[in-house]
């Protein structure tokens, strides 16, 4: 659908400029910056070809809980919230750790999970708060096995 737009793009010669603008209107800095959209799409092509390799592999994508009754995994402070119909306060993880290693302990030899992270701390444009990471756990390897792993991840092999 098209439509005249309320406001007008940024200049086309000085471009959007304002760091903090470009971050709060994320659609904005997609249109005018075409470098941005291609950083988008490397991100997409690189979080789908780890998710093949891994699945290639043996891995198992596991969707762990993003809402915990009591934060663990790791050191920092959680976001807090509250679950109406339950009556809880709840807190968004701030790892995917705890999970995963109690899927290899139930019995699965090969998981990891692409998930969003999410840290109650500071701010900048070289840190955000709620992150995507990557964390796998596999039975019986150790960090030798571990190492080559995210070495073949790392350089494609």
């Amino acid at each position: 659908m098209l439509t005249k737009s309320a406001l007008p793009l940024p200049d086309k010669f000085h471009g959007l400029t304002d760091i903090s603008k470009r971050y709060r209107q994320r659609h904005l800095d997609l249109i005018v910056n075409s470098s941005v959209r291609e950083t988008f799409r490397k991100r997409a092509i690189i979080t789908s070809t780890l998710r093949q390799k891994l699945n290639e592999l043996g891995f198992l994508e596991i969707e762990t809980p993003v809402l915990h009754n009591e934060p663990g995994g790791a050191e920092a402070k959680p976001f807090e919230t509250y679950h109406n119909s339950m009556g809880m306060e709840l807190t968004l993880r701030i790892a995917t750790e705890l999970h995963l290693k109690r899927l290899i302990v139930g019995g699965f030899h090969k998981v990891y999970e692409l998930g969003r992270i999410f840290r109650n701390e500071g701010i900048s444009t070289r840190h955000n708060p709620e992150f995507t990471s990557v964390e796998l756990y596999q039975a019986y390897a150790d960090y030798n096995d571990m190492m080559e792993l995210t070495e073949d991840l790392i350089c494609g092999r």
